[in-house]
């Protein structure tokens, strides 16, 4: 039985208006807002997980937290809801953001191609742009993510697919 103390990795749940639609975001490690962290102290590259169908961040935590622990904790791994699957509890304050304020409604935000630009706003809202991305997809996140670098290439982005082993 190995006895060291593990010591327990930070998880921060937090529900925001992203295109006007309300979000779960699950963020491993102590960096919860990329912008107020002092750029000395800002982390290099964020992982950010998008999840396959039904959408549930909820089903990562346990992946998140092994990437975390194997990255050495120096990287934030972030995971995003779809868009209006996950609600937020009662007593659970929604985030909003100037610039979500004024975002432009997507049409058909719930249809697949709405899911990709509320990604990608999510992405251009809450991410510095100097920031390196290594987006991980399940399933149909995979498929979203390959569509956000059609759409979005001037994001520092690099890939990689999540696949359930037989």
């Amino acid at each position: 039985m190995d006895s060291s103390i593990k010591e327990e990795v930070p998880v921060h749940e937090e529900f925001i208006l992203c295109c006007g639609v309300e979000t779960q975001v699950l963020k491993c490690g102590p960096w919860t807002n990329l912008f107020n962290e002092q750029r000395a102290n800002r982390p290099k590259l964020l992982i950010f997980i998008i999840t396959g169908n039904p959408g549930f961040c909820s089903f990562y935590v346990p992946f998140a937290k092994a990437l975390y622990s194997l990255t050495n904790r120096r990287f934030p791994i972030w995971v995003i809801s779809h868009a209006g699957h996950a609600l937020a509890p009662k007593d659970k304050k929604i985030l909003t953001t100037s610039d979500d304020s004024n975002a432009q409604e997507i049409k058909d935000i719930y249809g697949l191609q709405g899911q990709v630009e509320h990604k990608l706003a999510f992405l251009r809202t809450h991410v510095p742009k100097e920031m390196k991305l290594v987006v991980i997809g399940h399933s149909i996140g995979c498929y979203i993510s390959l569509e956000i670098l059609k759409l979005a290439p001037e994001l520092p982005l690099m890939l990689s697919t999540l696949e359930a082993k037989k």
